[in-house]
């Protein structure tokens, strides 16, 4: 396996900005571990260091569809009495005992008097992806990435 590195730039079907990497380190992976959304990785698995490519990623091998299940409204009163719940704000939904590690990230979408409407569906689910990418630099995996999983070192994870 590899350690791919590589600036990208980041935008939506019209052309708007979504991220970039630009004037930051570039963005660092195993390859096979998870850690980027399966539609760039495997259009980067040709690629060799140095090599600048555009890259088209459908929604569905990106962050999915919409699930329409993830978007409700929530009574007001399920919500603590004095708490100013605004627009953007995020939370996870669970109580003592259950898997807030697996519950998806809730973000309130519109407010009323009486309800508040969530949604948890990642922001950029439903979209096609447009990046442009500059490889950085390619090497082989470290035993100890490997058995971690995950990249270490520069743009990678850190051990301390």
């Amino acid at each position: 396996m590899r350690v791919v590195s590589f600036h990208y730039v980041l935008k939506n079907k019209s052309g708007e900005l979504l991220d970039s990497s630009s004037g930051g380190e570039p963005m660092t992976y195993l390859e096979g571990s998870g850690q980027i959304i399966p539609g760039l990785e495997s259009q980067l698995k040709s690629c060799a260091s140095g090599d600048k490519k555009k890259v088209e990623v459908k929604a569905k091998d990106a962050y999915g569809e919409k699930d329409s299940e993830l978007a409700f409204d929530v009574p007001r009163t399920q919500f603590p009495p004095n708490e100013d719940i605004q627009v953007g704000m995020q939370f996870k939904i669970g109580g003592p005992g259950s898997d807030q590690e697996a519950s998806p990230v809730f973000t309130v979408v519109k407010t009323s008097a009486t309800h508040v409407s969530v949604d948890g569906n990642h922001p950029l689910a439903g979209q096609d992806l447009f990046f442009d990418v500059e490889i950085v630099e390619i090497r082989a995996a470290t035993p100890e990435e490997l058995s971690h999983g995950h990249a270490h070192g520069r743009g990678g994870h850190h051990h301390h």
